[in-house]
């Protein structure tokens, strides 16, 4: 049986691909702040699913991480979903630094911490959440945006590191356009929004795949290779609220 540890499981992209992984018969490690939200994912295969408490931005994430990650069986997957963002146009500086803090520092401690586990112990599949907001800084979420940016580097940059030391660690980078979490529910008109389940069924079957990059879904493929097609003099001009 293989097993899985994805963090920010609780509700959104992480809880449905959870709930793919149970109906295909892995172990399930699910994590987020709100342990209590888990338990809907521990119904559903009670022998398989262990629910764990997890801030990753708190001093002992790491700890906590390791422990899910090893145990009697050591994981194969480490999923990263955990993360927030806001349309922040007035710029209020705290959702900035909360923003940063984490996708940012809390990215990097279990990240990290995964890579490390990994690297002392033959190998493994770490698949990030990034999104198609790190293609160009928007202007309406520009922590959001910065930190999805580095994301996506700092998967590149252990991917580098993995070949350099012969790590035997592979990565996907899932880039989502908008879908229909908790995420949007702030009244904002959100373009193209996918729905849930079918998105969630697509970063599924990347991860299943170990795809290095996936776009989630294909009407932003197109959305992200007109936006790096557009120089940065003219999107720095742009009216649009993004």
């Amino acid at each position: 049986m293989k097993k899985i540890v994805i963090v920010g499981a609780s509700s959104g992209i992480g809880y449905e691909v959870a709930r793919l992984y149970i109906e295909a018969g892995w172990q399930i490690m699910a994590a987020a702040r709100r342990v209590e939200r888990l338990q809907t994912l521990v119904a559903l295969a009670p022998e398989r699913v262990t629910a764990v408490a997890l801030d990753i931005t708190a001093d002992d994430a790491s700890a906590t991480l390791l422990s899910m990650l090893g145990g009697d069986q050591k994981a194969d997957v480490y999923f990263h979903v955990a993360g927030i963002g806001h349309n922040n146009i007035p710029l209020d500086v705290k959702t900035e630094l909360d923003t940063v803090n984490t996708n940012s520092r809390g990215f990097v401690q279990c990240v990290a911490t995964a890579f490390n586990f990994f690297r002392d112990n033959g190998g493994g599949h770490i698949a990030v959440v990034s999104s198609i907001a790190g293609t160009k800084g928007l202007g309406s979420a520009p922590a959001y945006s910065a930190t999805k940016r580095m994301q996506s580097h700092y998967i590149q940059s252990l991917a580098r590191l993995s070949k350099m030391t012969k790590a035997n660690i592979t990565f996907t980078d899932i880039r989502p356009g908008f879908i229909d979490t908790d995420l949007l529910a702030d009244g904002n008109n959100y373009p193209m929004i996918l729905p849930l389940k079918p998105a969630a069924r697509k970063i599924y079957k990347a991860l299943i795949r170990r795809r290095r990059k996936a776009i989630i879904d294909w009407k932003y493929w197109f959305l992200v290779q007109f936006w790096k097609g557009i120089p940065n003099w003219i999107w720095e001009r742009l009216p649009w609220k993004l």
